[in-house]
């Protein structure tokens, strides 16, 4: 038995694995991918802010391709397995290029000719620089870089000429950043701007909030290519959604809509509770257990899973205890530049949370440092921040920089260190939605921003990112030709950037991703196909048949006819008698002209025609002359021999004369 078994091994040691299993018939990575790919000249990289792309260039929110940001893809000569691969480029061999970075774009082609050769080999991308310059090339001095670390130059294998001018190229083609961009995909089904956004910690559930009062929840794990949302909610009838807050944790999230009290909902959508509401009778704001107006904003702390911070309309910040809905922790009043009640737009936490930053209707930016015994007053005061309410602000992991985006179309770069004057203003930022929010890139060496719609511009809709060391445009990514961008987040897990855009028709959230240098999120879902029907997902719809039902229940002929004949029946439709004025007639006695509203009401309306009362009483005696002569009644026969020939009086009017 045991040479049977060894020599059965050795006979399967010389047939691959696979041997004897039926493999399933898959799409290619490659295929899957380039159905959401986005065409070249979509964006432009630009460091002037009046450089905008044509509205030809964007997609729109219903399922156009968009553009692509980056290298443009290989000349239609190269073989279809040269043409796109994900994932690292081949390599020559060596065990450094394991570890080496994933590039953007497509692969260059594998060398097909000697070295010395290198004038005919085909070029693909920008040219090459000049032989001097890519000797003295360093990553440090060419820019930030968005994405893995470059690997340390012993891990690069050195026997390869080819790899190190590739990476010398590399090096000089731009300023070495690694924006995800390549790829979109759309995620609908709100009928309004989705004014909301949150992203979990991992990246693998969404959550967007519309103005059409309800909120979508997705799941990257859960979700196929149909990219539809797993669960709906409408925390407040009536109420838009305006902000989204998941907790350090991810097991629950907050939902802040245009109510006075906020919603606490657990990771699958079910309600946790609400905050309770203040009364709006209490002249100080202090003194009552909660917002008495709409909620304008709210963000759960950075580190304490138990606390939340919200901004109201009613002119007040307050930090709730998750474990106590009946009351808040502590009340902030910010410092006003005129009395009376003047909302807060906007508020956020510092990455430690132990500063609070909020925006007052008045344009003013307050700052406050959360300590033992620490009152209302601000710590910092900006009067003059901007000249329109503050729509969003954000600190930076490192405490040094807060931006500040508003309404009058500007951001703003804060130095926490020195806040009597801006770092940096960059304007031409449209924006008409109260929820436009800004954000950090993973590395916080870019920060992005949304633009609205105008009625007289063509631009559309834009995702404008901008390079904090140097202080100037990096690339305006059209989004939509015909929506607004409100909501934008770049997650630093799965390296994917999330867009809101719509109007008061439709919204929609994008998702811009690079297989290259994306991971999970999007990829998962977009790969993912749609489940196949079995037999369990088949419902029969239940129709009875009853031929011996009641009258009451069976379907009666139209009979439209009779009924409209029955109607103008009286004695059929049981009509009322009108009401009558004056002495009465045809046997019905009337009653005094006037006396009751109904008949007053009936006589104006002129459904009660009076005729006699607008006859003149000589004529209508006069018409019966010739009929009492003719043939005369009671009185008259008896004096017929004796009685004279009667004359009427004749009228005095010329009128009756002519």
């Amino acid at each position: 038995m045991d040479d049977e078994a060894d020599i059965y091994e050795g006979v399967r040691a010389q047939f691959p694995l696979s041997f004897g299993k039926q493999s399933k018939s898959q799409t290619p990575l490659e295929l899957v991918h380039n159905a959401t790919r986005r065409t070249t000249g979509a964006s432009s990289t630009s460091t002037s802010s009046n450089d905008k792309p044509s509205a030809s260039a964007f997609p729109s929110l219903d399922g156009g391709v968009g553009k692509l940001v980056g290298p443009p893809r290989p000349p239609a000569d190269l073989d279809e397995e040269d043409e796109m691969a994900i994932g690292p480029p081949p390599g020559s061999g060596g065990a450094g290029n394991e570890d080496e970075e994933p590039r953007i774009g497509p692969p260059r082609p594998p060398p097909k000719k000697p070295e010395n050769d290198d004038d005919d080999e085909p070029t693909i991308g920008p040219p090459r620089p000049p032989p001097g310059k890519a000797e003295d090339g360093d990553d440090d001095d060419d820019g930030p870089a968005i994405g893995p670390p470059r690997p340390p130059p012993g891990a690069i294998d050195c026997d390869s000429d080819e790899d190190e001018e590739e990476d010398a190229d590399e090096e000089d083609d731009g300023p070495g950043y690694r924006i995800p961009l390549s790829n979109e995909i759309i995620l609908k089904g709100h009928t309004k701007v989705v004014s909301a956004l949150a992203v979990d910690h991992t990246g693998s559930r969404v959550l967007s909030g519309s103005y059409d009062y309800t909120v979508r929840m997705y799941d990257f794990q859960g979700m196929n290519s149909h990219l539809q949302s797993f669960r709906q909610l409408e925390p407040f009838e009536g109420h838009q959604i305006r902000g989204l807050s998941w907790s350090p944790t991810a097991d629950r999230f907050m939902c802040v809509t245009g109510s006075a009290q906020a919603k606490i909902y657990d990771r699958d959508g079910l309600t946790l509770g609400e905050f309770v509401k203040g009364d709006m009778y209490i002249r100080d704001l202090k003194n009552t257990k909660g917002h008495i107006s709409g909620l304008t904003c709210g963000e759960w702390h950075p580190k304490d899973k138990q606390t939340i911070l919200t901004s109201s309309e009613d002119g007040s910040l307050r930090i709730w205890d998750v474990n106590d809905f009946k009351s808040q922790k502590q009340v902030i009043k910010p410092k006003l530049s005129m009395p009376g009640r003047i909302p807060v737009t906007t508020c956020a936490w510092d990455c430690e949370g132990k500063r609070i930053a909020g925006g007052i209707g008045d344009g003013s930016l307050q700052i406050w440092n959360i300590k033992s015994g620490w009152v209302s007053r601000p710590d910092i005061h900006v009067g003059d921040c901007h000249t329109d309410d503050i729509t969003s602000l954000k600190f930076s992991s490192d405490g040094l920089i807060l931006l500040s985006r508003s309404f009058d179309g500007t951001l703003k770069v804060w130095d926490l260190r020195q806040m009597k004057k801006a770092l940096h203003v960059f304007d031409d930022l449209p924006n008409n939605y109260a929820q436009t929010n800004v954000a950090f890139s993973p590395d916080e060496e870019l920060f992005l921003t949304g633009t609205s719609v105008e009625k007289n511009n063509t631009t559309g809709g834009m995702l404008c990112l901008y390079d904090r060391s140097k202080m100037e445009l990096v690339s305006r990514v059209g989004i939509s030709s015909t929506y607004s961008v409100v909501q934008c987040a770049w997650h630093p897990r799965i390296n994917q950037i999330f867009a809101t855009v719509g109007d008061r028709h439709e919204g929609g959230t994008h998702i811009l991703y690079d297989p290259t240098i994306s991971e999970r999120g999007a990829l998962v879902c977009v790969a993912r196909a749609p489940r196949k029907k079995s037999l369990d997902d088949f419902q029969a719809q239940p129709v009875i048949h009853n031929p011996h039902a009641l009258p009451l229940f069976r379907d009666q002929p139209s009979r439209k006819r009779q009924r409209e004949k029955t109607l103008k029946d009286p004695l059929k439709s049981h009509k009322p008698e009108l009401p009558m004025t004056g002495p009465g007639h045809g046997g019905r006695v009337g009653s005094t002209t006037g006396s009751m509203l109904t008949q007053y009401l009936l006589k104006q309306g002129g459904m009660i025609k009076e005729t006699w009362m607008d006859e003149d009483p000589r004529e209508a005696i006069l018409k019966y002359a010739d009929v009492a002569v003719k043939d005369p009644k009671y009185i008259a026969p008896a004096y017929a021999q004796t009685q004279p020939e009667t004359v009427f009086a004749k009228s005095d009017s010329e009128d009756d004369e002519k």
